[in-house]
């Protein structure tokens, strides 16, 4: 059984915003994301009757966006973490009174590997299992696991990030992070 265009048309603006946060974090730019979510429904659509349908769409979709990613970066030999946006910027930019603490986690998180911070958003912030991301980013579920174990290693770091000279732990310890679903 396959299903129509027209239904996963019509499904696909429940899930704008989630796509549109994960190509941010893949790009890192507001007009790459917009590029990137379009793409993913356009090539959704072409290709819907691929979609089993009783699984998630969201899955799905993620995976598409993910590969139409990796494509553009093989396309464009772009250099790892090339055209970082500030994290300033990636805030709303209406709202000044965001909390300082929430500038200095999107520093961090944003200084981490891409593929570590690819598996910390799509487990922390999409809820995935460790078993969906990996099928999302089209690796083993042991380099999800290590590669979330780095991040919450280099997110514990309490080293401040405008300076690092100052003290810092000689013992690191994970950062609490709530638990995710295997």
């Amino acid at each position: 059984m396959t299903i129509s265009g027209d239904a996963i048309r019509d499904e696909l603006g429940h899930y704008l915003s989630r796509l549109w946060r994960y190509a941010l974090v893949l790009s890192h730019r507001r007009d790459v994301a917009d590029d990137l979510v379009q793409a993913t429904c356009l090539r959704a659509l072409e290709r819907a009757a691929q979609f089993t349908p009783g699984s998630h769409l969201d899955r799905w979709l993620f995976s598409i966006l993910h590969s139409i990613w990796l494509n553009e970066v093989r396309a464009q030999h772009l250099r790892q973490g090339q055209g970082c946006m500030a994290a300033e910027e990636l805030g709303d930019a209406d709202n000044g009174e965001q909390p300082v603490w929430l500038h200095e986690v999107m520093r961090r998180v944003s200084r981490l590997p891409t593929a570590q911070r690819n598996a910390l958003f799509l487990v922390y912030v999409e809820g995935l299992s460790y078993r969906e991301a990996a099928k999302v980013l089209a690796v083993p579920i042991g380099t999800v696991m290590s590669r979330l174990a780095a991040a919450r290693l280099a997110l514990a770091d309490d080293r401040p990030l405008a300076n690092d000279d100052g003290p810092h732990r000689k013992e690191r310890h994970p950062a609490p992070l709530p638990p995710a679903r295997r």
